[in-house]
């Protein structure tokens, strides 16, 4: 006698034959990949950039403003156009988008051409991000969808690691003379072999009866992000002027306007950019306010240990990137059995992930006091270790909570939303953290900065530890 497996059913909109391969996923979670790395590459390459192209310091955190806003800006109305347009076609789209748009980063004669390149390149990546995780929503279910979930928060980890890494190796070898242009020019070809794959193994769907594009609310979405993360970037380069003021000011009132504009379609039946109705999830609310302190710390972290290795400690960026390498390593690691001990411990998982990152970052806090000016990849190793186990016990199951509860028929909104908050408080990071770091360096020295905006980081984590109490016991 034979038995017969049945596929656990797909979500509404999605053809039959389209559950999603192991190439195909593959394929998308490199797409994931692509953006994160990119946030985080030119944080090793800004000196470099700065001599080559003689950019003042407000522009050269335009180059990493630019791509975070405009990515943080338009992620929602990826996931949306994502929805209507099939998600398949915005991701190819995106990714090729992505690759010119890297290829113009890489070519950049000046400065000011290098950030409306970045902010191309912002915009390239808010196309293609949003449809990996509607693509994995739609096209798989029960323990696949878990194992695939897992995986794109792994990925999406590794890759914000990876990505500084990454970056002051490609620097350091200066590649047929590239120098930092190499950062950029590498994606151009994994692009092309991305793309090649994606036409092979990536599904088509789409969402089941697809809504037009809100266009009152994406404006006030993008006026509201733009009119916060703008000043909180530009503002302390700039000496803060008028304009960062009056911006600040305007936020609150933006916001406000977005959400009555968007409870008011929603009550009316119809499907805004982001329906106020998704908050009504415990799993997706609880998981969003976690994703903000973790993403905050996270950015401000990495942007600062950049500055302080190769400013403060004088190493060159490979030495700088590579101290970072065994934080990468721990958390791949770590992030493969996040999913087995979930499945026993459910997610206290996150809690304890919490208290481990905050052991290792007041290790790395110690070996910073007692080791300055001689801190490198020795020291730094135990506490990076611990707080990248502890990060990839937190943010790939936070990944699967907030999405956990989301209709397949969402898949794009909920994708978006999430992918939204996480990008924007990663600008915050940087802004934050970042600007506290800059401003108390020169007056209490590189050290005791940095150890003041450890403290503030394990701030944000107590914050963390304290909201993952309040997370559903298991995961829908």
């Amino acid at each position: 006698m034979t038995t017969t497996t049945q596929s656990p059913p797909l979500a509404r909109g999605t053809a039959p034959g389209t559950a999603l391969t192991g190439p195909g996923l593959f394929t998308v979670l490199l797409g994931a990949a692509l953006p994160l790395i990119d946030f985080f590459i030119v944080n090793v390459a800004l000196p470099t950039i700065d001599r080559d192209l003689s950019a003042s310091e407000p522009v050269l955190e335009l180059v990493v403003a630019g791509y975070g806003i405009a990515y943080a800006v338009l992620l929602v109305l990826g996931g949306r156009l994502g929805d209507l347009l099939g998600r398949r076609r915005l991701f190819l789209g995106g990714m090729a988008a992505f690759g010119l748009t890297s290829l113009a980063c890489g070519l950049a004669p000046t400065a000011t051409t290098l950030v409306v390149a970045r902010v191309a390149q912002g915009a390239a990546s808010a196309a293609m991000l949003p449809q990996v995780l509607a693509t994995i929503q739609a096209t798989t279910a029960g323990p696949r969808r878990a194992k695939a979930m897992s995986m794109y928060g792994a990925t999406a980890g590794l890759s914000m690691v990876a990505g500084q890494v990454l970056g002051g190796v490609l620097v350091s070898a200066d590649l047929f003379g590239t120098g930092w242009r190499s950062v950029f020019l590498v994606n151009v070809p994994v692009v092309v072999v991305a793309l090649v794959l994606a036409a092979r193994t990536v599904p088509e769907t789409r969402s089941a009866r697809p809504e037009p594009v809100d266009v009152p609310g994406t404006v006030l979405l993008a006026l509201a992000l733009a009119a916060l993360l703008a000043p909180l970037t530009e503002g302390r380069a700039a000496g803060w002027p008028l304009w960062t003021w009056m911006s600040l000011a305007a936020f609150p009132l933006l916001a406000y306007l977005f959400y009555a504009v968007e409870r008011r379609e929603d009550r009316a039946g119809r499907t805004p950019l982001v329906p106020p109705s998704l908050f009504r999830l415990p799993s997706l609310r609880r998981g969003l306010i976690m994703v903000v302190p973790f993403s905050i710390g996270f950015s401000g972290f990495m942007f600062v240990i950049a500055v302080a290795l190769q400013q403060g400690e004088r190493l060159d960026a490979t030495a700088a990137g590579l101290a970072l390498a065994p934080m990468a390593a721990v958390f791949f690691a770590t992030s493969l059995a996040g999913p087995r001990l979930v499945a026993r411990w459910g997610t206290r998982v996150v809690t304890a992930g919490g208290l481990l990152q905050a052991a290792g970052l007041s290790l790395i806090a110690l070996a910073a006091w007692q080791t300055w000016p001689h801190l490198g990849v020795v020291q730094l190793l135990p506490g990076a270790a611990l707080a990248g186990a502890g990060q990839a016990l937190q943010l790939p199951i936070l990944f699967r909570i907030i999405l956990s509860e989301v209709p397949a028929a969402r898949a794009g909104v909920g994708s978006g939303v999430m992918t939204t908050t996480q990008q924007a408080a990663l600008a915050l990071g940087v802004a934050t953290l970042g600007s506290l770091f800059l401003s108390l360096a020169p007056g209490m020295g590189m050290r005791d900065a940095l150890l003041v905006t450890l403290a503030a980081q394990l701030a944000t984590v107590a914050l963390t530890v304290t909201l993952s109490l309040r997370l559903p016991r298991s995961i829908a």
